[in-house]
C-alpha cells in the first residue's frame, strides 16, 4: 500500500549493475514508497536508438527483486509526465548526468507544473550499461576473430 512520499526511479536497468543499485538505494532513502519504472524495449529504442541487451520482461523481474523497490511498472510512453499521470508520485529520481541538460531542464519544468520534485543522484561514472555493452560487443567480436583465424 502506498503511503507518505512516493518516489519514482525510471531507468532502462539494462545489464543491471552497481550504478543502478545505488540509484535505487539513494532513491529509497528519499521517499516512503519507491516505484521503479523500467523503460520498455520499444521506448528504449525510441530514446537511445537501440534495444536493450536484456528483454523488458527479464529486467522487470530483476528490478522487482531489489529490496529497496516497493513496486515496479513498465514505462511504455515517451514522456515522463504521461507516466506521472498514470502512476502518480511526489519525487522523480534521475542521475545527475541529466542536470543542466536540455532534457533535464524540460523534466524540471514539466514536473514543477504538477508539484513533483526532481531529485538528482551522482552518476556512477566507472560503471554504466553503455560501457558494459561495449565491452561485451568487443569480447564477442574478438572471440569471432579468434574463431575465424583458427579455422583458416
Amino acid at each position: 500500500m502506498r503511503h507518505g512520499v512516493v518516489g519514482y526511479a525510471p531507468g532502462v536497468y539494462d545489464l543491471f549493475h552497481v550504478g543502478h543499485l545505488n540509484i535505487l538505494k539513494h532513491a529509497r532513502s528519499q521517499c516512503d514508497y519507491l516505484i521503479a519504472g523500467v523503460v520498455s524495449d520499444d521506448m528504449c529504442e525510441l530514446a537511445k536508438g537501440q534495444r536493450p541487451f536484456v528483454p523488458a520482461a527479464e529486467r522487470l523481474e530483476v528490478v522487482s527483486h531489489i529490496d529497496y523497490v516497493d513496486e515496479v511498472v513498465e514505462e511504455t510512453v515517451p514522456h515522463k509526465l504521461d507516466t506521472w499521470r498514470a502512476v502518480r508520485f511526489h519525487r522523480i529520481f534521475k542521475g545527475d548526468d541529466w542536470r543542466g541538460t536540455p532534457r533535464g531542464n524540460a523534466l524540471e519544468r514539466d514536473f514543477a507544473s504538477v508539484g513533483v520534485e526532481v531529485v538528482y543522484f551522482p552518476y556512477t561514472v566507472h560503471t554504466s550499461s553503455t560501457m558494459l555493452r561495449r565491452a561485451l560487443t568487443l569480447a564477442v567480436e574478438a572471440g569471432q576473430s579468434i574463431d575465424r583465424a583458427s579455422q583458416a
